[in-house]
């Protein structure tokens, strides 16, 4: 089955920088959808930021735009999120996931997760 393990969480004081990667099993190419979630304590799960596979385009939410930068290294099946100008809200459990077979940008639709890296920003 295909694995997807995420790797960058950390602490960092407001305004530092993290960048989270998530390696991908077999060809990325299979998915449609490729995505980072985010989920704090008592809030729901929320996407945050996506790359569609097939046509190369990304997609930012408003809380993260222009701060957040999602990539992915074909080379090495890998998928990035640069973020820059941290907040204390930023702080939550940060997921990667795929879905398969055109999925919407919601958790629900997604076919396969990472287990989660903790990002916590002081202020």
């Amino acid at each position: 089955q295909v694995q997807l393990a995420e790797s960058g969480g950390g602490s960092v004081q407001a305004g530092g920088s993290l960048r989270l990667s998530c390696v991908v099993s077999g060809d990325t190419a299979s998915f449609y959808l490729m995505g980072w979630f985010r989920q704090a304590p008592g809030k729901e799960r929320e996407g945050i930021a996506a790359r569609y596979t097939r046509a190369g385009s990304t997609y930012y939410v408003d809380s993260v735009k222009g701060r957040f930068t999602i990539s992915l290294d074909n080379a090495t099946n890998t998928l990035d999120l640069q973020m820059n100008d941290l907040k204390p809200e930023d702080t939550a459990m940060y997921y990667c996931a795929a879905g398969v077979t055109w999925p919407s940008f919601n958790p629900r639709d997604m076919d396969y997760w990472g287990k989660g890296t903790l990002v916590t920003i002081s202020s």
